[in-house]
């Protein structure tokens, strides 16, 4: 069911979602080509706000806020997947496997590359004190909008 709670860790996880992204951007080699990548980001980021810190909201601040650092995690591993697994196919259609057993072990080493590149400090800083206060935001949603 629709709450404000929900509402507004969905917005500030967008938000959080396209402003980490574009901190990201320069982590990547030079010549990287990203497209929507950003906007793509905001969308999980929408997502996860939605179903993992949404509900979570009204039980107390540091609850919250422990839920919007879950909702961060959440948001990080699914846009993870989501990419590793799109540049898996882009390599496939380039004949870049051998087997689907090679691309499917190439998610998992893309995805340690990008992994590689997302451990910056100023990253994660905003990724996660950024889930730190959407979860906030959404606990005072919640009170405010029973």
């Amino acid at each position: 069911m629709p709450t404000a709670a929900k509402l507004f860790a969905a917005v500030a996880f967008a938000a959080l979602g396209f402003f980490t992204a574009e901190i990201f951007k320069p982590h990547m080699p030079p010549g990287t080509q990203f497209g929507l990548f950003s906007f793509y980001v905001a969308l999980i980021g929408l997502a996860c706000g939605w179903r993992v810190l949404g509900p979570e909201a009204g039980r107390g601040m540091v609850n919250s806020a422990n839920a919007g650092l879950r909702a961060a995690l959440a948001t990080a591993l699914v846009a993870l997947v989501i990419f590793s697994t799109e540049e898996m196919l882009v390599r496939a259609f380039r004949k870049e496997y051998h087997g689907p057993m090679d691309a499917v072990i190439g998610i998992i080493g893309l995805g340690v590359g990008y992994v590689e590149r997302f451990l910056a400090f100023d990253t994660l800083l905003v990724l996660f004190a950024g889930g730190a206060l959407a979860g906030c935001l959404s606990e005072w949603a919640s009170r405010r909008w029973r």
